[in-house]
């Protein structure tokens, strides 16, 4: 059986970091996706935790092999599929996470914030201007998501990061 801990909150609220150092405190059979491997460009949020849910998470539930193709974010199409390992612990990290539908294989969730200016600082200082352009669209995707399935109130933990 694959645990599965979903690390959810606004961009910016520092789930990488968390995650990575989670991960590596758990010291064993820990792999890491990351979101930002599942979303399909900047418009795609939503379907992103569709493709965690049916292509990842579903399958990860029912003992069988998972994989999910990469959305190469240059060339703005999906790459080859990636397998998922069979492991003790799967840990999903990034915004959506544990949205519905994909939040109902989460066995803990993890919620991330911080203020919107900290946030935003810290997500120009990772993705330079290239998320500074998007910041708009995608903030506005976040809070629509996250307003419609109330994520936050799923939490099993919620940490301030700022």
């Amino acid at each position: 059986m694959t645990l599965v801990v979903a690390v959810d909150g606004p961009s910016g609220s520092g789930k990488t970091t968390f995650a990575a150092e989670l991960a590596a405190a758990l010291d064993g059979d820990v792999v890491v996706l990351h979101m930002d491997d599942l979303y399909a460009g900047w418009d795609g949020l939503v379907d992103g935790v569709a493709v965690l849910a049916s292509d990842v998470l579903e399958p990860v539930a029912a003992g069988e092999r998972a994989s999910y193709r990469p959305w190469d974010w240059e060339s703005g199409v999906r790459g080859s599929a990636v397998v998922v390992p069979a492991v003790s612990v799967l840990m999903v990290e990034g915004v959506g996470s544990s949205a519905l539908p994909a939040g109902k294989f989460a066995d803990y969730v993890v919620w991330l914030e911080a203020g919107s200016e900290v946030r935003y600082q810290r997500a120009i200082a990772r993705d330079g201007e290239t998320f500074a352009a998007q910041w708009d669209r995608w903030a506005e995707q976040e809070r629509a998501l996250f307003d419609a399935d109330d994520t936050r109130a799923r939490a099993d933990l919620i940490v301030l990061t700022d």
